[in-house]
C-alpha cells in the first residue's frame, strides 16, 4: 500500500511535492509496510560498501536495458524484476543513488513508462545520506516474491524518438550536457560515444546539474523557475543528453517540480543523433 507523503514544508512549492522525500523521512519510515527502497548508482560497486538499511540494488544497465536491442526491457521482464524484488504494484518506491541522483532519476523515468504510480526520489541521494552519518548496512535483502501484475511499457507519453525530434525541430529542446559537450569540443575524440560533436539545432543548453544546489539537493522552486521558467509553457518540450540518463533527471525537474506537461525524454540522445547519417547538427555556443 502507498506510504504517506513527506510533509517537509520546503517541498510544498513544487508542482508534485509527493515525488520527493527527505533523509529524515526515509530514516523515520525504514521498515514501513508498503515502502520499498532501491539504490541505483552511476557506480554499481557503491552498493556493496554500504547502503540504506533494507535497500535493494538496481543496475541501470543490466536490469533495465534489453540485452540485444538498444531499448529497455519489456513488460514481462519488468514484471519479473518487480516480483524478484518483492515489490507490489501499489507499493511506494523510493529511489536514490550517487552522482546527484542522475541514474536513480533515470530508473524512475523507466518505472514511469511501466505505469508504477508511486515512485519517489530521495532528495540529495546517497551522498546526503552518507554525509549525515546515517546508518548503512552491507546485507542484501531477500524479499519474498511479490504478485506484481503483467504490465506494458508506454513509449508515447514520456519518451521521444529521433524521428519525433527531427519533426519538431524549432520547438523547445533542452540539451542537458555540459557546455563543452554542447559546443562540440568536450576534449574526447568521440564525445558521448558519437562520431560527431555538437548539439541538435535550436536546442538550448541547460546542464542537468543546474537544478541542484551545492549540497546536491534540488534548488528551491523560485530558483528553478529562474532557470527553466522560459520553458514551462512549451509544448512539446523534450530533453536529451548523451544516452538519456542525465536528461531523465531534467525530465523529473520539469515534470514533477515545475509541472510541465507534456515533457518527454529523448533517450537516444546525442549518441544516436551524432552517429546517424544526415542528421543536422550545430556547434559552438560556449
Amino acid at each position: 500500500m502507498p506510504v504517506a507523503p513527506d510533509p517537509y514544508p520546503a517541498f510544498g512549492s513544487y508542482a508534485c511535492p509527493h515525488r520527493l522525500v527527505t533523509t529524515q523521512w526515509l530514516s523515520a519510515n525504514l521498515g514501513t509496510p508498503g515502502l520499498k527502497i532501491i539504490e541505483c548508482n552511476a557506480d554499481v560497486l557503491l552498493y556493496g560498501i554500504g547502503h540504506v538499511p533494507g535497500a535493494d540494488k538496481l543496475d541501470w544497465r543490466s536490469d533495465l536495458d534489453d540485452p540485444v536491442t538498444r531499448d529497455y526491457i519489456d513488460g514481462e521482464r519488468f514484471t519479473e524484476l518487480m516480483c524478484s524484488q518483492g515489490i507490489e504494484h501499489d507499493d511506494t518506491i523510493v529511489l536514490y543513488g550517487n552522482d546527484g541522483n542522475s541514474h536513480a532519476a533515470h530508473a524512475l523515468w523507466v518505472f514511469t513508462m511501466f505505469g508504477h504510480a508511486d515512485v519517489r526520489l530521495l532528495d540529495g541521494g546517497r551522498d546526503a545520506w552518507i554525509a549525515e552519518g546515517r546508518d548503512t548496512v552491507f546485507e542484501t535483502p531477500e524479499p519474498a516474491r511479490s504478485h506484481y501484475p503483467r504490465v506494458h511499457r508506454d513509449d508515447k507519453t514520456v519518451r521521444a524518438f529521433r524521428e519525433d525530434v527531427l519533426e519538431q525541430l524549432g520547438t523547445a529542446l533542452v540539451d542537458v550536457r555540459s557546455p563543452q559537450e554542447y559546443a562540440g569540443f568536450s576534449g574526447d575524440t568521440a564525445p558521448g560515444g558519437a562520431l560527431r560533436g555538437g548539439h541538435i539545432p535550436t536546442a538550448v543548453n541547460i546542464p542537468w546539474t543546474s537544478a541542484l544546489g551545492p549540497d546536491g539537493r534540488f534548488r528551491p522552486r523560485a530558483e528553478l523557475d529562474a532557470i527553466y521558467g522560459h520553458l514551462t509553457d512549451a509544448d512539446p518540450l523534450t530533453a536529451y543528453s548523451s544516452v538519456g540518463e542525465r536528461s531523465s533527471h531534467t525530465w523529473f525537474v520539469l515534470k514533477y517540480l515545475l509541472g510541465c506537461d507534456p515533457v518527454r525524454n529523448y533517450d537516444g540522445s546525442w549518441t544516436e543523433w551524432g552517429n546517424s547519417v544526415r542528421m543536422p547538427i550545430a556547434t559552438g555556443g560556449v
